[in-house]
This record gives C-alpha cells, sequence and structure tokens, in this order.
C-alpha cells in the first residue's frame, strides 16, 4: 500500500511592492481540518483573510520565511523569493513528504516538490500559505509604517501607487526601499 502524502503547501507576498520584505508561507493542513473558504489570498476580503488566518494557525502546523530589503537588493527578489520559501519550509516543525509551490519555478532543495501554476487557488494547502504570508506581510508593513505612515504602507503596502511614489520623491528612500528596483534607483540617482 502506498503513503498518503503529506503535502506542505507554499506561497509567497510581496514580491512586487518597493518597499518592505518578501514574505513566504509554509503549510500543513491535517486531513480533516475543517477549514472552509480557503482560496487566493488576494481574492479574499480583509475580514475574511483574518478569519481564515486565526483558523490556520490555530489548527495547523506552518512556517515563515522572510528576506528583508537589503538582502532582496543584494541576491534580487527571484532568489529572495526562493530563499523566503526555504526559510519558511524549513521553520515547520513537523512532518510531510511533498512539497507543492505556487508558481512556476521550485527553490533548490531536497524535498520532493511541485509547482503549481494558479495553485493558491487550486490546492488547499498552497491557499492556506498563501493567507498566512499575506496576513504576516501586511502586519509587518503597518509595523514598518509607524505612526506618520508618510508613504501610505499601512494600505499600499510597499506597491508604488501614486502616494507612495511621491512620498518617495519628496522624503527619498528609507532602508526598507528596495534599491534594485527601478523607481527607487531612479530617486536615489536624481
Amino acid at each position: 500500500m502506498q503513503d498518503i502524502p503529506i503535502i506542505c503547501g507554499v506561497d509567497e507576498a510581496g514580491r512586487g511592492p518597493l518597499a518592505g520584505p518578501v514574505v513566504a508561507a509554509a503549510v500543513i493542513l491535517p486531513e480533516n481540518h475543517g477549514i472552509t473558504g480557503l482560496a487566493d489570498s488576494k481574492k479574499l476580503t480583509a475580514k475574511r483573510r483574518a478569519e481564515l488566518e486565526s483558523q490556520i494557525r490555530a489548527h495547523c502546523a506552518f512556517g515563515i520565511g522572510v528576506v528583508q530589503a537589503e538582502e532582496i537588493d543584494r541576491i534580487n527578489i527571484l532568489q529572495a523569493t526562493m530563499q523566503a520559501m526555504i526559510r519558511a519550509v524549513d521553520a515547520i516543525n513537523a512532518g510531510f513528504n511533498r512539497v507543492h509551490v505556487d508558481g512556476n519555478r521550485l527553490p533548490i532543495w531536497h524535498y520532493e516538490a511541485e509547482a503549481i501554476i494558479g495553485g493558491d487557488a487550486s490546492d488547499p494547502a498552497i491557499s492556506a500559505a498563501s493567507i498566512i504570508a499575506k496576513e504576516h506581510r501586511d502586519r509587518l508593513m503597518a509595523e514598518l509604517a509607524g505612526e506618520a505612515d508618510l508613504y501610505g504602507w499601512r494600505h499600499n503596502k510597499g506597491y508604488g501607487t501614486k502616494e507612495h511614489m511621491i512620498a518617495l520623491e519628496k522624503y527619498g528612500a528609507t532602508a526598507q526601499h528596495r534599491r534594485s528596483f527601478a523607481p527607487v534607483a531612479r530617486v536615489l540617482a536624481s
């Protein structure tokens, strides 16, 4: 009899923003987890994401990997994303025998793994990881924004919105800005 695979789902949040870390999460859903409504985090309301995150954290093994802006600039966003995924999977303190990753690339690791395009919408473990990663990163960006929130990070999460770009021009780049990203590099060069 063949062993039933124990799947660890992995997804990331924050590849595209101009500021803040890239965050990956890895989640193992128990066989009878009872969590309903898992979906791609981007398709859920903030309220529903928060509800699901609470359930996932209560009932699932999970790990989180974070790569800060300075390291993103040093190794590039693709490698930083892969590193965040490795850190997330390595942080899980539970057994699994297969990893499913949202997207079309896999980190270099020793796990049996599969990249699944659109996995955050079709694979429940990846959906759960998508939710954990997004919620964790959103909290980090709110913390980084501080009281003044000059760049609008509480709501734009570091993406290059008009408000963020105006503030970047006015106040310059912070230590949380990704200097290797073209809009930030342009401001630094001017």
